[in-house]
């Protein structure tokens, strides 16, 4: 009988992690960025499958969510690892706040911008057209700045405030509006029956990583080992979650936000996968969770010129590849027993 892949995931986990069931768990708290959702699976599902265990690992998963101050937590010390991004991780890094990215599993920042599929839109660009577009207050400060750069036409006159809730952008045909290409598309066809135009920022050259493990560089410094078995159990867990059967994982975010639904988490698991936005760029060679320290400081220098960063912020302190890129359990990826 085929050994399936969650199986042999367990079954690595337990070889990478030698001796751990036979020693003392070690208690960890990992903060998410917002509500339990497939875009947290392979946390979830290294939780859910016992690899965290088998790595010696205790591991509390902390719900985030709307006005979560999940970074001060961080930097209180009341978790030890949380989930970010690249621009988050800079923004931390030019308040003085220590943080250093381990390990990043989205490949694409999954921010895009919608509109109405009857305009004919083609291009990012073409959005400079529309006379609204609903973003959030910190999209307007970061990503659209970029776009003003990068594009001719787009303007601050453009700007309406998005609360979080597409029923404005649905009933303005003459609009656009922000959103997670793994969230927001679903909800909208959901509630008109017809697709909107989605422009994924990653595939304009907006180059940040997304779903990335931070942690304080003092626990760097003082447990490397912790750190490394965190990153490899969650490496693990999103091959399992990614390419394995993700069921064990969406019970437990199922668990912590019951209004998730099954078809939700499908579609954005599916994106995901579609996107290629987990499996692309520095993970193709180095395996999930693997950056691009060339890619993190031209990221860095467009926010300098479009006025988002400060070009005396230490970018460079805010990310290592000391943890990644390895191939930690790139025999989970369904390719690897063709190659």
């Amino acid at each position: 009988m085929k050994m399936t892949t969650l199986l042999r995931g367990a079954l690595l986990a337990t070889t990478c992690a030698g001796a751990a069931h036979a020693q003392e768990l070690t208690s960890v708290s990992f903060g998410t960025g917002w509500l339990a959702q497939a875009e947290q699976g392979g946390f979830y599902q290294a939780l859910a499958d016992g690899t965290y265990e088998s790595f010696g690992l205790d591991v509390d998963i902390v719900m985030g969510g709307p006005q979560t101050p999940m970074m001060q937590r961080l930097a209180a010390g009341q978790i030890q690892f949380m989930q970010s991004s690249t621009l988050s991780n800079l923004d931390a890094v030019a308040r003085g706040i220590p943080v250093v990215s381990v390990a990043a599993f989205m490949q694409k920042d999954p921010q895009a911008l919608l509109a109405h599929p009857d305009k004919g839109f083609d291009d990012l660009g073409d959005l400079a057209g529309l006379p609204t577009l609903y973003l959030g207050g910190s999209g307007f400060d970061t990503f659209f700045q970029w776009m003003k750069g990068k594009y001719e036409g787009f303007s601050d006159a453009q700007y309406a405030p998005y609360t979080y809730n597409p029923a404005v952008f649905i009933a303005d045909p003459d609009s656009g509006m922000q959103s997670y290409v793994t969230s927001e598309p679903f909800d909208i066809q959901n509630r008109t029956g017809w697709a909107p135009a989605v422009f994924l920022l990653a595939d304009y050259g907006f180059g940040g990583y997304a779903d990335e493990i931070v942690a304080l560089q003092p626990l760097i410094d003082s447990d490397p080992d912790l750190v490394q078995r965190f990153v490899d159990a969650s490496i693990i867990g999103w091959y399992n979650y990614m390419y394995g059967d993700p069921s064990a994982g969406n019970a437990l975010i199922q668990q912590d936000n019951p209004e998730m639904t099954d078809e939700q988490i499908a579609f954005s698991r599916q994106q995901m996968l579609a996107l290629d936005m987990v499996m692309w760029d520095a993970a193709i060679a180095g395996g999930l969770g693997c950056m691009d320290g060339g890619r993190i400081e031209t990221f860095f220098n467009e926010m300098v010129a479009a006025g988002v960063m400060t070009a005396d912020v230490d970018y460079a302190s805010s990310f290592t590849t000391d943890f990644v890129c390895k191939n930690v359990g790139a025999d989970l990826f369904p390719d690897a027993a063709a190659q």
